[in-house]
């Protein structure tokens, strides 16, 4: 029996049989006609549902599945925000929330050593020259640590190197309590040294995980600079509160239980570990990569603005209004690291220190006023400006180094860093004892002015690669 052509399998189920009509010479079969579709002729039809069997009551029943719904569309999608984008990375979370408590205590031990010390031998001098031992120590040993956590693997190094930082902060707890010999001070604060560098080993991870995405790293570093400057605003004030409220050795056996936890805590996520790459022949150290040591000298003078505006605030209205400029600080890193990486990062470092130096002349201006809610409020402001600098700064050290001695590269970093403080410390406490106050607000923007003149002049970060 012939097939009307209008009954094809392109277009629809096979067509109903024709109906016979009387015989006759010219008697041909009639096909039925089939009723118009209202389908656009541009859209594919929709594959069919399958239907969803299941038994009730003895009996087989079909229910139709049903599309999943926009509220479930909607759950799938990726966060909106860049830091929560960040967060949901495989064991980000794991490995940040050791970090961050490890990191607490880099704010607590300089303050409690000083609070131990000076409490229990009456000498602020006393206190201040073991404080400023242990940061000699640590610019020695810090890069030499990192070097090893790049050579071997941050966990296998980080743990031990963390338990010697602690038994020396125990050891200056006994030496204190026992009245040893003022040496003895000296001896053990220095072996705290061997703490390592968190921040670093964790600025690691993220430019492991993110490699090729420098939007995600730009992010990453605004979040851990944003963490260093809480808990820098937070552990000062926690130390202060803990030997106050317990005992003068309260806040540096509370900070070596933290930094031990912490460690133990981020050492353990193996699965974010960047994996050591195996050296074939003798590297050279990073200091000798072009711009790295005019970008070190940037770090140094940075420093230097953090310890004057550090000492000469204290002498000027009391500890507790630098928090004030460490949330300004904390606050202007986490809107930065939302905003679009930088094409030209030389340029964007030179547009932050210019910032900086300029937003830095704020507190001189106010200090000369007396006014110390307006002081309060320029302090807030000139701390805007050092987040994003710190942040563009440390993207350049990780372009200019070597994957496999990135920790040592930003260990660099932040030795020049604490360098700078404790030169800045020296220059500001001069400055308030000799011309008083007002005038040691110059030495901040003075040392910001100098970091500027030395990032133009470092033309050598033209020739940085990426890491």
């Amino acid at each position: 029996m012939p097939i009307s052509p209008a009954a094809g399998p392109e277009t629809a189920p096979a067509a109903r049989p024709a109906l016979p009509t009387p015989p006759g010479p010219r008697a041909r079969p009639v096909a039925v006609p089939r009723p118009a579709r209202h389908t656009r002729p541009d859209r594919a039809p929709a594959p069919p549902v399958t239907p969803l069997l299941a038994v009730s009551g003895g009996q087989l029943v079909a229910a139709p599945r049903s599309a999943p719904t926009s509220a479930a569309r909607r759950r799938g999608r990726p966060p909106s925000s860049p830091y929560l984008r960040l967060l949901a990375t495989p064991g980000a979370r794991a490995f940040t929330a050791g970090n961050l408590i490890a990191r607490l205590p880099m704010g607590m031990l300089s303050v409690s050593a000083v609070i131990m010390i000076a409490g229990s031998r009456g000498s602020y001098a006393l206190a201040g020259a073991v404080t400023a031992t242990g940061l000699a120590a640590t610019a020695v040993v810090a890069p030499f640590t990192a070097r090893l956590v790049d050579r071997f693997g941050q966990a296998r190094v980080a743990v031990p190197a963390t338990a010697l930082a602690v038994l020396g902060s125990l050891a200056l707890v006994l030496c204190v309590h026992h009245d040893a010999p003022a040496w003895t001070l000296f001896a053990a604060y220095a072996a705290t040294a061997t703490t390592p560098n968190t921040g670093g080993m964790s600025r690691a991870r993220w430019a492991h995980l993110h490699r090729g995405d420098p939007a995600a790293l730009h992010t990453a570093n605004s979040f851990e600079q944003a963490a260093d400057e809480l808990c820098f605003m937070l552990g000062p004030v926690l130390a202060a509160a803990l030997c106050g409220a317990l005992f003068p050795e309260a806040g540096t056996l509370v900070g070596a239980v933290l930094l031990m936890t912490g460690v133990l805590i981020f050492a353990a996520q193996r699965a974010t570990e960047p994996p050591v790459t195996p050296r074939t022949k003798t590297v050279a150290s990073p200091l000798r990569t072009p711009g790295m040591p005019a970008l070190l000298a940037v770090f140094l003078a940075t420093g230097a603005v953090f310890g004057a505006m550090e000492v000469v605030s204290i002498a000027h209205a009391g500890g507790a209004i630098l928090a004030l400029q460490a949330a300004g600080s904390c606050a202007a890193g986490l809107l930065y690291g939302s905003l679009r990486p930088a094409r030209n990062v030389r340029l964007r470092l030179l547009l932050c220190l210019a910032a900086m130096t300029a937003l830095m002349s704020l507190p001189l201006l106010a200090a000369a006023s007396a006014a110390l809610p307006v002081l309060a409020l320029c302090l807030l402001l000139a701390g805007a400006a050092t987040a994003p600098t710190m942040v563009t700064g440390m993207t350049l050290v990780q372009r200019a180094t070597r994957p496999e001695q990135l920790n040592e590269g930003m260990t660099l970093a932040v030795t020049a860093l604490l360098g700078g403080v404790a030169a800045g410390a020296a220059a500001g406490g001069w400055l308030a004892e000799h011309a008083g106050t007002t005038t040691g607000y110059a030495a901040p923007m003075s040392a910001a002015a100098l970091a500027l003149v030395v990032a133009a002049a470092g033309g050598g970060y033209d020739r940085w690669r990426r890491a």
